[in-house]
């Protein structure tokens, strides 16, 4: 409470923390648009988790609560393909998001550490280049892998490896300019005192600056992730043979037929369930992270 201080007339007392308005009108009408929008955000993954645990496992059946619950989706889903696909799944999205995050801060180091002809321009092509999403080249890029199947099959068409040298091709992209932005927040006199006592500038970028930027490392390392794994337009073109499908190609397949696509949701909902198991639990494990990491990059450019 604020009130007249010494001689003089009292003045008017001012209560610290109020505003003028009903409780609604000043922080009421934020609280529902909370609730509409995790209401928004849960319906679907509520009507999925649903759908899995119904016995019956038809669209038609599905409905938000289920009268009855049961694993039997998830026995026949695992009984079938579905496991193939999903190690299929979590190999591309391991490797291509630990290769595409070394890739993206090697090339990130050499942008913010150091100063060559063509910098600014490589950056800007960077950044232009991922305004046009990959898929626009796939008629090119079918084409080239066509001919690199009858050359080396092993990582041509039909090949996780394929797929995964295809996605290693977009690696440089946003995650160089999140990056940088990152490692610019980092003194350069680290790097000056290291320099000094002998340092060469993979000691440097490997023992001082990686160590410091995990926090980046850990966001864009989940993004690849996810990125990966839920990919679909590109890898149903490259992949067409059962044994190497990821999961997504896979549960797509399960609807892709009109008539079955009722009786085999059940099915679906349980695969999708499954394979978000591996994405919550990495982002559980770099939750911690991914808070710092997104923040601190946008610091500087």
């Amino acid at each position: 409470m604020i009130g007249a201080v010494g001689e003089g007339p009292p003045t008017e007392v001012v209560r610290l923390g109020t505003a003028k308005g009903n409780w609604f009108t000043r922080v009421g009408w934020s609280h529902l648009v909370g609730i509409l929008a995790l209401a928004f955000s849960l319906f679907p993954i509520v009507f999925v988790v649903s759908a899995a645990l119904n016995p019956v496992g038809t669209l038609s059946s599905s409905s938000l609560i289920p009268s009855n619950v049961g694993f039997d989706n998830f026995g026949s889903i695992l009984s079938g393909s579905f496991p193939r696909w999903f190690l299929n799944s979590l190999i591309i999205g391991v490797l291509s998001a630990a290769l595409s995050m070394f890739i993206s801060a090697c090339a990130a180091y050499a942008f913010s550490r150091f100063r060559f002809v063509g910098r600014r321009p490589g950056l800007l092509g960077i950044l232009l280049i991922q305004l046009f999403p990959q898929f626009l080249a796939i008629v090119a890029l079918y084409l080239i892998f066509t001919e690199v199947t009858q050359l080396w099959p092993a990582i041509g068409l039909n090949s996780i490896w394929g797929l995964l040298l295809l996605y290693l091709g977009g690696a440089l992209g946003v995650n160089t300019w999140l990056m940088k932005g990152f490692f610019d927040t980092i003194p350069r006199d680290l790097d000056e005192s290291a320099k000094v006592d002998g340092a060469t500038h993979a000691q440097i970028f490997f023992g001082i600056i990686l160590p410091l930027v995990r926090p980046i490392l850990a966001v864009t390392g989940l993004l690849g992730f996810i990125g990966a794994v839920n990919e679909f337009l590109i890898a149903s073109v490259f992949l067409t043979d059962d044994s190497v499908k990821t999961a997504a190609v896979g549960l797509y397949g399960l609807l892709a037929d009109e008539q079955a696509k009722n009786a085999r949701f059940g099915l679906f909902a349980a695969g999708a369930v499954i394979l978000a198991i591996p994405t919550v639990a990495l982002f559980q494990f770099l939750q911690r992270y991914i808070v710092g990491g997104l923040t601190a990059g946008a610091v500087k450019g």
